[in-house]
């Protein structure tokens, strides 16, 4: 299947030509040249990546960037023909992937969404506020960042692979230690709970992580 790329420009184009490019590299694109249409279409198509200018007609880039952060985790790379420190800082703490400066080549657009996509490749995205990096050992909950240690982040993808489903703790010993070193219910136990502590820090004291008495314990997701 091929990663399907929103392009948010105005100058059509500039917008064209970037759009024949990613089609020769097997993107399908498509092109919105006016931010006030762009919402309700990432909603309904959820591209793979944005590409997404901050100059346009009706919502300015920063405005969009900062609507789809509230429901999506979808890599953006924002552009623009501004060049000072503020503008570069401030669109990537907005939540943007990369920043891409005017004027460019087409061909370093592409080579730039293709390394976003790549490290986006390495996350586990659970829904549209919870990713998982397993590069980094990390898990970002409603944009809050905070890292596990190995075992930690083995215990918390396992349970986030099948959000809702009860694990009992012999099934999260056996799926965790694969060399049949003996490992008692305290052992995961103690795990759960540093693991729930570091969780409630980044979900704004939500407890994603429910023990079930008498079963195991399950990771709910809304």
């Amino acid at each position: 299947m091929l990663n399907s790329i929103l392009i948010v420009e105005d100058e059509i184009k500039l917008a064209n030509l970037l759009a024949d490019y990613f089609k020769l590299t097997e993107y399908a694109p498509h092109i919105i040249d006016n931010g006030d249409d762009v919402i309700a279409w990432v909603k309904s198509h959820k591209p793979n990546v944005i590409l997404l200018d901050i100059m346009l007609p009706g919502k300015d880039g920063i405005t969009l960037c900062q609507e789809i952060r509230q429901f999506s985790n979808v890599p953006i790379l924002m552009v623009s023909a501004k060049v000072d420190e503020l503008d570069r800082l401030l669109g990537l703490d907005l939540g943007a992937d990369d920043y891409i400066c005017k004027p460019f080549s087409p061909r370093e657009v592409v080579a730039r969404v293709k390394a976003v996509l790549r490290r986006a490749g390495s996350s586990n995205i659970l829904s549209n506020d919870f990713l998982l990096n397993e590069n980094h050992l990390t898990a970002t909950f409603k944009r809050n960042v905070i890292v596990f240690t190995s075992i930690e982040f083995q215990l918390l993808k396992l349970l986030a692979n099948k959000p809702g489903r009860i694990f009992t703790r012999e099934q999260l010993m056996q799926n965790m230690y694969s060399d049949d070193r003996i490992v008692n219910n305290r052992t995961i136990d103690s795990h759960i709970k540093k693991l729930r502590k570091k969780l409630i820090i980044i979900s704004e004291g939500e407890d994603l992580i429910q023990s079930v008495y008498g079963a195991g314990y399950r990771l709910v997701l809304a």
